[in-house]
């Protein structure tokens, strides 16, 4: 039998066994992850606005191959004239992109896709963005590709209780024209880096000095609040859609997206080469360029949330692989959830220091599984799970971090999993045996033969070899109770006898 806390459950109370357990404890877990993963492209709708999934005037292709090619070889100065639907003059159209949650690389590759749609059809641009910030680089590559963009983009902060904080707060200063609905913010854009508490000091100003440049730069580029846009960054100043707009860090405000296009309508913007873009939006034909299903399933799982719980699946699929051997299952998607996950957060540069502190959290997992400590390896192990948890993305952006709610939520399940290994192995020590001759003990049987003093008795099913204990004769058919055992042959007395 094998030693440790799982080996009595199994060779003892033939209960549930240790693989079973595993496997209830993976679909609690398969249960937390369908509750937090996001819905991958969904956006609610809100009083008349534009959502994608329902009925719009035209849904482009991921690959943008419906798309009129643009007008190319423009000069600085020329005026540009939006392109026109199917080539008729009255039906301009222009392009939606839905931005919702971190800015994480496939972010910027959605955008960067997005905007060469609408530049193919010479089409001006919308983002409509709603986000708690990302990661510094990926909002580098977004803002470079907007401001070099060869039609115009629209940053639209919405829908009303959205934000465009930190990253976001970037995004839209490079915009052509920034626009916000009704009860929406932005700012607090000062940049934070995951390993900021071992940074230096002269480290976290070079940062700070170098985002501040950046965005009084995009700032001074399209004529807005220079100031109140670097106090964005320099002191983490939040400001109300009212407040941007008063101070000249937007230039409008809109409930929904027909009347933000009417606010743009009649507008002009220059663009990167100096050519300027009249913008005739007023009834325009609204197309939405949908992330593909690669963008989707990257967006989801590059989710703090979701690549937290694929680590946690991942490892515990391993665990149930290396104590049942041959289950196949358990392995595969372990191993697939463990590189997923891994890979989700690479991506977001999470804090190595934490996610090792969680893999030792389940070396000792195993460990309990193996090794007779009733309970204190697993204890130890729960300690260094939460503690991993809480580092993993310790000083990151702010919309870089894993829900506390489903910290405790994991924690708690596997800490109520392994007390219950520990109390059912506690109470397998203190259980009688249950099985040979021994657990036959204090058993009613019934004689088979008399006992003179020696015969044999029908126990639990079984025949025994038996001897009356007192050495009296027991006649036929007569109850009997087991007392003790010598090797193969049971010692009884007669049930009356007993006190």
């Amino acid at each position: 039998m094998r030693a440790g806390t799982f080996s009595i459950i199994m060779d003892v109370r033939h209960k549930p066994t240790a693989g079973e357990n595993m496997r209830r404890a993976l679909s609690i877990f398969v249960l937390l992850l369908w509750m937090f993963i996001p819905r991958a492209g969904a956006v609610p709708c809100h009083d008349g606005d534009f959502c994608p999934g329902h009925a719009t005037p035209l849904s482009v292709p991921a690959d943008g191959r419906e798309s009129p090619p643009g007008d190319p070889g423009l000069s600085p100065g020329q005026v540009i004239r939006p392109a026109a639907a199917n080539g008729g003059p009255d039906s301009p159209s222009i392009y939606v992109l839905h931005v919702d949650g971190p800015i994480v690389p496939v972010v910027a590759s959605f955008v960067e896709r997005g905007l060469a749609v609408a530049e193919r059809a010479g089409a001006p641009c919308v983002i409509r963005l709603n986000t708690p910030g990302g990661l510094y680089d990926t909002t580098q590559r977004i803002v470079t590709r907007i401001v070099n963009a060869q039609v115009p983009v629209i940053v639209y902060v919405a829908p009303s209780g959205g934000w465009a904080a930190s990253a976001g707060t970037f995004i839209t200063v490079a915009a052509h024209v920034a626009a916000m609905a009704p009860g929406t913010r932005i700012g607090a854009a000062h940049p934070v880096a995951i390993k900021e508490t071992e940074m230096s000091e002269t480290h976290a100003r070079k940062i700070t000095e170098d985002a501040a440049a950046w965005i009084r730069s995009l700032a001074l580029m399209r004529g807005r609040n220079a100031a109140l846009a670097e106090a964005a960054v320099r002191e983490s100043r939040s400001y109300t859609d009212a407040e941007a707009l008063e101070q000249g860090l937007i230039d409008l405000r809109a409930g929904d997206l027909p009347a933000l296009l009417e606010g743009l309508d009649g507008r002009t913007v220059t663009l990167a080469g100096g050519q300027t873009y009249a913008l005739r939006t007023a009834g325009a034909e609204v197309r939405t360029v949908p992330m593909t299903w690669t963008e989707q399933f990257l967006h989801t799982i590059t989710n703090p949330n979701v690549a937290y719980l694929l680590v946690t699946l991942g490892a515990l699929g391993l665990m149930t692989e290396f104590y049942h051997p041959g289950a196949v299952f358990p392995g595969v998607a372990g191993a697939v959830s463990l590189l997923l996950g891994l890979y989700a957060l690479g991506t977001l540069n999470a804090y190595w220091g934490g996610l090792l502190l969680m893999l030792l959290a389940f070396g000792l997992f195993l460990a309990e599984i193996f090794a007779t400590t009733h309970g204190l390896l697993g204890a130890g192990g729960l300690v260094a799970f939460v503690l991993g948890s809480m580092l993993l993305f310790s000083g990151g952006p702010p919309g870089i971090r894993v829900s506390l709610s489903l910290i405790a939520a994991v924690a708690v399940s596997l800490g109520a999993f392994f007390a219950f290994l520990v109390g059912a192995a506690v109470r397998a020590h203190r259980r009688r045996v249950q099985t040979g001759s021994e657990g036959l003990r204090g058993r009613v049987a019934r004689t088979l033969t008399a006992l003179d003093p020696e015969g044999l008795v029908l126990v639990e099913g079984e025949r025994w070899a038996a001897r009356e204990e007192t050495g009296a004769t027991v006649p036929a058919g007569e109850e009997v109770v087991v007392t003790g055992a010598d090797g193969l042959r049971l010692t009884v007395r007669r049930r009356h006898e007993l006190p």
